[in-house]
């Protein structure tokens, strides 16, 4: 049998750089992504690049539950022990790795109008995003929606983050702001508000509404994405902010 190693050599329709432009990258499977970077397979067996793509998952999953996980942290000596992956293979992997946490820990400028969950998850990713510990930020705005700062409030366990709503106001009142956007990370990256989450929420919007300091928003970051609490639940329409 012969095997199709370049991705040049698929079929057009299959071709993921082809899907990619036709469709966006989110349309992709992580191995069409890596194999994108690999432009050429190999491997055992003689995989196509999509294959080698899927088989250097496999061998990372054997070591990490989440093999992007594994990506986050690995190095060209580790990439490389992988049969069909060399210096150069591993070196463009690593490249577009980092190139994605540069993306990601990219903050807006200071004074930028935040007016949008995606602006406000970014401010706020460098100190939450990729934390193995839950840890609680609040994002500090003016009357305009300009960005004046943001603080890490408490920092806890992997599974746990404790945040008073008394600390909270404390600091945003500490910093002169007049607007709020408060934020947490679930380290195991799966982005269902809880029950906790809902009730602090709660809280702080009662309490946002009694300092006249509206409170616009709850995100949730976690391995790459962020939720907006606003955006899946009622709570904001329960207690109305003025903005």
């Amino acid at each position: 049998m012969t095997y199709s190693l370049r991705i040049a050599d698929m079929p057009a329709a299959e071709r993921p750089r082809e899907r990619l432009v036709s469709y966006g990258p989110k349309s992709l499977s992580t191995a069409e992504l890596i194999a994108i970077l690999l432009g050429t397979g190999q491997g055992p067996g003689k995989l196509s690049a999509v294959g080698l793509g899927q088989y250097i998952l496999k061998k990372l999953g054997e070591h990490e539950r989440d093999p992007l996980s594994a990506l986050r942290e690995i190095s060209v000596a580790e990439l490389t022990v992988i049969p069909g992956v060399g210096n150069a293979k591993a070196a463009t992997i690593l490249a577009a790795v980092e190139l994605g946490k540069r993306v990601f820990h990219a903050r807006p400028a200071e004074r930028a109008i935040v007016d949008d969950p995606s602006v406000a998850a970014a401010a706020l990713s460098h100190d939450l995003m990729w934390q193995t510990q839950e840890r609680f930020a609040v994002l500090l705005l003016d009357v305009k929606h300009r960005l004046l700062g943001t603080q890490v409030i408490t920092i806890g366990t992997a599974t746990e983050t404790l945040a008073h709503p008394r600390e909270i106001f404390r600091e945003v009142l500490r910093r002169g702001a007049t607007r709020m956007i408060v934020a947490h990370n679930h380290p195991s990256g799966n982005l269902e508000p809880s029950s906790e989450d809902i009730t602090l929420t709660r809280q702080l919007l009662t309490g946002a509404q009694f300092l006249g300091i509206p409170l616009l928003d709850h995100l949730i970051l976690g391995n790459g994405d962020f939720l907006s609490m606003r955006q899946v639940t009622n709570l904001w329409n329960e207690c109305p902010q003025e903005e």
